[in-house]
């Protein structure tokens, strides 16, 4: 898989490399740009030398909220996002053995497996699980049974909802048309 989520190119390898870095930034996609929280991935790495589940997980919680702090900021939340980076590190050294991409791969699940994975991971409610299984199934190759129904509306062929339809430039202008007209639809 190679993604085209930030236009970094360091940003976009390692999210493409590495299963966590991938969780990680949809983890950080609220009340910030896409591009931003997909991109905090590669901040972190840059500031702490990985991006490892073990590592992040074991961090000193404070030194961990300077790397968030640290100009750029990897999130316009530093304090409260670093503690949900370590609090999902945590869970994914204590649930999976620190492999992200086994959420998605041990025992081949399908995809009602899989977002009921996702949904107990902190941080993680209804919508990003649902988001998060659209991108592992639209972009990284996850075929698991049911995975665009378990994701619906976001899994859906030609819809540009979500990250998940990102695959560059014009994509994500789609995307931004299309949350924009939802926001306009919601207000009236």
């Amino acid at each position: 898989m190679s993604l085209t989520i930030t236009s970094d190119p360091a940003s976009d390898e390692l999210l493409s490399e590495n299963p966590l870095a991938l969780l990680i930034g949809m983890l950080l996609d609220q009340q910030v740009a896409m591009e931003t929280a997909f991109a905090g991935p590669e901040k972190i790495r840059q500031r702490t030398g990985s991006v490892d589940a073990a590592e992040i997980a074991g961090y000193d919680p404070d030194a961990f909220v300077e790397v968030f702090r640290e100009t750029p900021a990897v999130h316009r939340f530093p304090g409260s996002m670093a503690g949900r980076v370590q609090k999902l590190c945590q869970e994914i050294v204590a649930e999976w053995g620190g492999d992200a991409a086994a959420i998605w791969t041990d025992g081949e699940p399908s995809g009602a497996e899989v977002l009921k994975r996702l949904k107990k991971l902190p941080g993680f409610g209804d919508q990003k699980a649902k988001i998060f299984l659209a991108l592992l199934g639209k972009q990284v190759g996850f075929t698991g049974d049911g995975w665009q129904e378990a994701s619906s509306p976001y899994g859906d062929d030609g819809s540009f909802r979500s990250v998940a339809d990102i695959t560059g430039p014009e994509s994500l202008a789609q995307v931004r048309e299309t949350k924009k007209a939802m926001k306009a639809a919601a207000k009236k």
